[in-house]
């Protein structure tokens, strides 16, 4: 038996898959219960939290139940922690643009910046508090950026922007990258049997 089943069935893949389902049918269900018609400005809160949710739930499956075996492997595990983040990221990407039809690339570019700020807390605080940075950040940016102007807000409120700010995206860009790296090169921080 390959490897490969036995790491994605260690790290809840399955059940990650389907909780990434539900989110993007009950994100379906919210975006119509508003009665937006795909009207981006009736539709921020769900282009924002949608996304968290997601990484938060594809945070939650880089815990490792084996810490001390993933550490004495004779095979590297990065290309397996790679392939995990990247497939999991891609069914988010590919589910919930469908479900959020009015600013697809905003709901893009939130995904990609909350995965990556969910994979660099993994490293740092453990997969199981991993979503708590992404939630604190996003929860106080988006209310604290609405009505405020001016270069610096696309910056640190990034997702709270609309799709086409480039400088949103050149931030959510960065954050993924470097917590995707950091999370592919150390793993999940150890955790104890209470997390």
């Amino acid at each position: 038996m390959s490897g490969v089943p036995l790491y994605a069935r260690s790290r809840a893949v399955p059940l990650t898959l389907a909780v990434l389902a539900a989110t993007a049918v009950l994100t379906l269900g919210a975006a119509a219960g508003t009665g937006s018609g795909g009207d981006p400005d009736r539709l921020p809160p769900l282009v924002t939290l949608a996304p968290l949710l997601a990484a938060a739930v594809t945070g939650a499956s880089l815990h490792s139940a084996t810490d001390e075996l993933d550490r004495t492997a004779v095979r590297p595990w990065w290309p397996l922690r790679l392939a995990q983040l990247l497939g999991l990221t891609a069914v988010a990407a590919a589910l919930l643009p469908v479900a959020v039809l009015g600013d697809a690339p905003a709901v893009l570019r939130n995904l990609l910046g909350c995965t990556g700020l969910v994979a660099a807390s993994a490293v740092l605080l453990g997969a199981r508090r991993s979503w708590l940075p992404a939630c604190a950040y996003v929860g106080t940016v988006y209310p604290a950026s609405d009505g405020v102007r001016g270069r610096a807000v696309t910056l640190w409120a990034w997702p709270a922007q609309a799709g086409d700010v480039t400088a949103a995206w050149v931030v959510a860009g960065c954050a993924c990258v470097l917590g995707t790296a950091l999370y592919v090169v150390r793993g999940a921080r150890p955790e104890g049997p209470r997390g």
